[in-house]
Order: C-alpha cells, then sequence, then structure tokens
C-alpha cells in the first residue's frame, strides 16, 4: 500500500514538474522572463521532489531538497553530475528573478534554464518509468 502511495505521489510532482515546464515556455513566449525562469526553476523542484517520493522524503526547504538529491542522487552517478550545477543555478537565478529589483539577466540565461529543466525532466522520467511509476 505504502509503495503504491509512494508511486502515486512520484507521478502527481511528475505531472506538476511537466506543468511548470509548458508554463515556462508559455511565458518565454510571451517575453515575460521573470515568470519563465521561476518556472523553469519549479521544473526542476518538481522533479526531483517526484524522485524523492520513491523514498518517502521531503523537505520544507528548497536547498535541502537540492542538498538530498544532489547527495543521493547525483554524488551517486545516478543522475549526471552536472546536474548539481544546474541546479545551483537554476535555483539562484529564480530568487533574483522573483526577489531582487532590476534584476538583469539575459534571455539566454534563461534559454539554458529552460533547456536545462527540459533536459532534467527527461531524465527523470526515464528514472520515474525504470521504477514503474510512469
Amino acid at each position: 500500500m505504502l509503495e503504491n502511495a509512494a508511486k502515486d505521489l512520484s507521478k502527481y510532482r511528475f505531472e506538476r514538474a511537466e506543468q511548470m515546464l509548458r508554463a515556462s515556455k508559455v511565458a518565454y513566449a510571451e517575453q515575460d522572463w521573470m515568470t519563465a525562469n521561476n518556472r523553469a526553476y519549479y521544473c526542476f523542484f518538481h522533479a526531483m521532489r517526484a524522485v524523492l517520493a520513491l523514498d518517502n522524503t521531503d523537505f520544507k526547504r528548497h536547498s535541502a531538497v537540492i542538498s538530498y538529491f544532489n547527495q543521493h542522487y547525483v554524488a551517486t552517478d545516478l543522475f549526471d553530475r552536472s546536474y548539481g550545477a544546474k541546479f545551483a543555478n537554476a535555483f539562484t537565478i529564480r530568487n533574483h528573478s522573483d526577489y531582487d529589483d532590476f534584476y538583469l539577466f539575459s534571455t539566454e540565461e534563461t534559454i539554458a534554464l529552460i533547456q536545462d529543466a527540459e533536459q532534467f525532466l527527461g531524465d527523470v522520467r526515464a528514472f520515474l518509468a525504470g521504477k514503474g511509476v510512469l
């Protein structure tokens, strides 16, 4: 029963990550860079939480989610090591976009962030499929 609940939660979180990626692309197309950055970050975040659901693990702080994922999935080579830097970059850009007045970022940074989120989502999709979630 618990295993099915964990898989259901994982699937729900993954679907939220997909929604965030779609929203990021729509915002980018509308030249709403701050929202595009925010939604791309949340794609990463919900995708990580989809994986953590299978461990019956969650955290209140975003930094704790990222740290746990890096320690248990990136450092162990279950996911590409380049994601550690990509998560940190996404977290930083999202924080600046959301909280700093007059934060300047390039459209290239936003494009790269969206592409990184899309790549990560694909890797999480493959991981969850291998676990029988998707």
